[in-house]
């Protein structure tokens, strides 16, 4: 089928005419990035040189603050950029990378976290197998999976909107390249799209989520059963509330935002659901697990112990 696309770039309206000051939003945005960076980046570093944290958890940790820093410059370096210049343009194939790369890392982000829950699931409930269960191999496994099956998910959501005719208009009304914004300016029938988008995200977010909460009700059932002690449960509670906040500061507004897929006016309740969890959440996940969790704590202490020391 020869593509019928004519239009060969897009401009990204993005947020800057909707603000009075838009170089004080530039600059706040500019230091979360930052700080998501920082953050998630030192996340990867403690986990890298200290053998105590050489455990599945840490493992998934380490992955999912990959996804955080990949998953924020994918979109804010280039927002950050419609702030500082008049038209903010993308051109088509670098649209459609730009996608791709939105959905591969946001899909594997929402299938790790479906697979730490299992990784808490066995923490808990079956202590004395732990070590047996989640070999290295398996964690190894598991992390290839949720970056493949985000990579085909991206791919697919890619390819079938590269397809569409673009005759014009050419503003795309958000930061990003995300699929309903795109399809508003498509000259075809995106009824494939739409029922596609609708599928693929109820599958690849829900079912992590589902799973979730099914692992969950295991470890409140178990808990509730058979652990009797208070400091059993302080100790359950605290390796899994910082998954849980987590858990719910990302699939409550990707849930919210694409549960309802439709190319409607809705257009600036999503752009500031995609700005919570494209530029917010990533740099609040290294908060949540360095000051809720001890051994972290106690790792990068250790570390910048002997950096000094050294020095």
């Amino acid at each position: 089928m020869k593509n019928e696309t004519e239009v060969g770039e897009f401009i990204l309206l993005g947020l800057k005419n909707d603000l009075e000051l838009p170089y004080i939003v530039f600059a706040i945005f500019l230091l979360l990035y930052m700080a998501t960076l920082v953050g998630n980046g030192a996340i990867v570093i403690v986990v890298l040189t200290e053998p105590r944290l050489h455990t599945p958890m840490y493992f998934f940790l380490a992955n999912l603050s990959y996804l955080d820093i990949f998953y924020s410059t994918v979109t804010v370096p280039k927002m950050l950029q419609g702030f500082l210049t008049e038209l903010q343009t993308i051109s088509f194939n670098g649209c459609i990378v730009q996608l791709f790369f939105f959905y591969f890392l946001g899909s594997s982000e929402v299938i790790l976290l479906g697979i730490m829950a299992y990784d808490r699931y066995i923490a808990i409930c079956n202590p004395l197998r732990y070590t047996a269960i989640m070999r290295k191999e398996l964690c190894i496994l598991m992390a290839a999976a949720a970056w493949s099956t985000g990579f085909f998910h991206a791919l697919m959501h890619a390819v079938v909107t590269a397809r569409l005719p673009f005759c014009g208009p050419n503003l795309i009304e958000h930061f990003v390249c995300d699929i309903k914004p795109l399809l508003k300016l498509a000259c075809g029938n995106t009824h494939l799209n739409l029922m596609l988008l609708s599928i693929l995200i109820s599958c690849v977010a829900m079912g992590p989520f589902i799973f979730i909460l099914l692992s969950y009700l295991y470890i409140i059932a178990f808990l509730l059963f058979k652990v009797q002690s208070q400091r059993g449960w302080q100790k359950a509670f605290s390796t899994c509330g910082s998954h849980l906040t987590v858990v719910a500061l990302l699939y409550v507004p990707v849930l919210f935002n694409y549960m309802l897929p439709t190319v409607g006016t809705s257009s600036q309740r999503d752009i500031i659901i995609t700005l919570i969890y494209s530029a917010v959440t990533p740099v609040l996940n290294p908060l949540i697990y360095t000051l809720r969790n001890q051994e972290v704590k106690m790792a990068m202490k250790r570390i910048l112990g002997r950096k000094i020391f050294t020095y």
